[in-house]
């Protein structure tokens, strides 16, 4: 006996990513496998077909950054876009045509007419064969896709213990950038532009601190300078 199908809704599997497919799918990221999903449309501007495989590069929410086979772009996807599995359509059979009805017609009584001579048979004209051109393939206009917003960033000001401050840059899920120098007034300047209480004192803190270890190095520089000046004089040193 053939298995039972099951009915309604518990029968069907969704076309597209679903919840669990997008937490499996950032799992895999994380821990450096690769994850994999497929195209539901063709995208003729890009030269990408339906079906066509893609590695998942991140997952944001319902957004998927993927880098589609045979081409060198990461593009911002939504879940329902795009299906875990490769699904083939298998084409369908066309309906068998439906078999001519043959009405047998009423008997009829035959008529007596007179023997004629038959007229020869004329050769049918050879058929003429006709050409029908088919008709020319409209070009499908290119699907134009409505640009998505960019990942969201995030600037660290960093400053060492050498009075030395940097700014790194991260963009959305991506590594952070390389760490730039900047100057320690250009940070006070610019987190004063921001007006935010917390960040202007803990920035002014360190420049403050920094600007007092640095008069007592001057300082003590000027004390050893003159120890030096008096200690040449002490020895009778002439210009």
């Amino acid at each position: 006996m053939p298995p039972r199908r099951r009915s309604g809704a518990a029968a069907s599997t969704p076309d597209h990513l679903t919840a669990e497919n997008l937490a499996a799918l950032a799992t895999a990221v994380a821990e450096g496998k690769r994850a994999t999903v497929y195209l539901r449309e063709a995208t003729p501007s890009l030269g990408i077909e339906a079906g066509t495989s893609a590695k998942v590069v991140s997952v944001d929410g319902n957004t998927v950054l993927i880098r589609p086979k045979g081409v060198n772009d990461e593009l911002p996807f939504e879940a329902e876009e795009l299906r875990i599995n490769r699904v083939s359509a298998a084409p369908a059979k066309p309906a068998p045509r439906p078999k001519p009805v043959v009405e047998s017609e009423p008997l009829m009584e035959p008529l007596v007419e007179p023997v004629r001579p038959k007229p020869r048979a004329q050769p049918a004209p050879a058929p003429v064969p006709t050409t029908t051109a088919a008709p020319a393939a409209t070009p499908r206009p290119a699907v134009k896709r409505a640009k998505k917003l960019p990942a969201g960033i995030s600037v660290t000001i960093h400053a060492g213990a050498d009075n030395d401050w940097s700014v790194t840059v991260t963009q959305g899920a991506k590594r952070p950038g390389k760490a730039v120098p900047v100057a320690p007034d250009a940070v006070e300047r610019a987190v004063r532009e921001l007006g935010e209480p917390t960040a202007i004192e803990a920035v002014e803190s360190i420049i403050v601190a920094a600007r007092d270890m640095a008069a007592a190095r001057v300082d003590e520089l000027s004390r050893q300078l003159e120890e030096a000046r008096k200690m040449l004089e002490a020895l009778g040193a002439t210009d």
